[in-house]
């Protein structure tokens, strides 16, 4: 089956949502979908030839690249072909995107409602990876999602079930374990690579856990804001009290929106607002004459320009603590 019987459950309670940060349309990839249906022939690892050859990945964000990356090692081409200047969450490829995904080896899916166009084209059920399908247990419902404009390609929701499950580095563990086991059944000569590999993922992510925690147990009654409902699964973890706006960094958020965080802050009284990217300066300053501050925390879900996914989450750990020591971020 493609997905797990308790993940499908949870995901039938997922409305459509809008490929808001796409430049290519919907169509485009359900055409690809029905016209690709050739792709679904043969076995696994028939993209690469024969059994010893490097397997092909294919995954739908970031993270999950950077975790097969740290699995796979040499062993592995990893390929994430969303675009730099898009959320790969509301993404859509174009047809020959789609067909490069459905010639892959494997195709690593983040689960939890994520990139919805994986369920509008035809992939070969044999090469899918739900990678959070073990943790359905733990997926975050979205009480008030609501459908919103920003960027580029127009109006999207966010959904009834959170899907940044990576910011929990405990599921992010789960997932790079879903992974290995992955790469396992399709390269089972090379076991001792992959679970070495995985291996030295799990340190890092436990020490990532360690240390947010560490900071989060300093202050467990503070209050927080988040710009975007994005950071459920952080929340979840670490027991943050956070309140979600939809506030955009590149856009000045609209008089309505201002009077929906004036109205959380007079029961929510927060001090700082969590930011996907670094806010215009005017939004900034109009935060900060309410007491409030900004600081980044990148989920990363698209591969940083610069740096990898280990460090990113090591500046956002960093900056974190400086919300904890109450000093404004620099």
């Amino acid at each position: 089956m493609r997905r797990t019987v308790a993940a499908a459950a949870l995901l039938a309670l997922v409305g459509a949502c809008g490929d808001a940060d796409s430049t290519d349309s919907a169509g485009s990839a359900e055409a690809a979908g029905a016209a690709g249906v050739a792709g679904e022939a043969g076995v696994v690892g028939e993209a690469t030839g024969a059994e010893g050859a490097t397997l092909l990945v294919y995954t739908v964000n970031y993270p999950l690249a950077y975790f097969a990356e740290r699995i796979g090692g040499d062993l592995v081409r990893v390929e994430f072909p969303a675009p730099p200047d898009v959320d790969p969450a509301f993404w859509s490829p174009d047809p020959e995107t789609v067909g490069a995904y459905q010639r892959a080896d494997l195709v690593l899916l983040n689960g939890a409602g994520y990139a919805s166009w994986t369920d509008r084209v035809s992939l070969p059920d044999s090469r899918l990876v739900d990678t959070s399908a073990e943790t359905a247990d733990r997926y975050v419902i979205v009480e008030d999602a609501v459908t919103h404009s920003h960027g580029p390609a127009g109006e999207h929701a966010h959904g009834t079930i959170a899907f940044t499950t990576w910011l929990d580095p405990t599921v992010a563990g789960e997932q790079a374990r879903a992974i290995r086991d992955a790469f396992v059944r399709v390269r089972p000569q090379q076991t001792a690579a992959f679970d070495d590999g995985l291996a030295e993922l799990e340190r890092d992510l436990e020490d990532l856990d360690g240390r947010i925690a560490q900071i989060a147990a300093t202050d467990s009654a503070k209050l927080l804001l988040a710009s975007h409902p994005v950071y459920q699964y952080l929340a979840a973890r670490y027991d943050l009290e956070m309140r979600s706006v939809h506030f955009e960094p590149d856009e000045a958020p609209s008089p309505a929106a201002w009077r929906d965080l004036r109205a959380i802050l007079e029961g929510h009284q927060a001090r700082w607002m969590l930011w996907e990217e670094e806010p215009l300066p005017e939004t900034a300053a109009q935060l900060r004459e309410l007491g409030v501050e900004s600081v980044v925390f990148r989920p990363s879900g698209n591969r940083p320009a610069d740096d990898d996914y280990l460090s990113v989450m090591d500046a956002n750990v960093r900056r974190l603590a400086t919300v904890y020591q109450g000093v404004p971020s620099p």
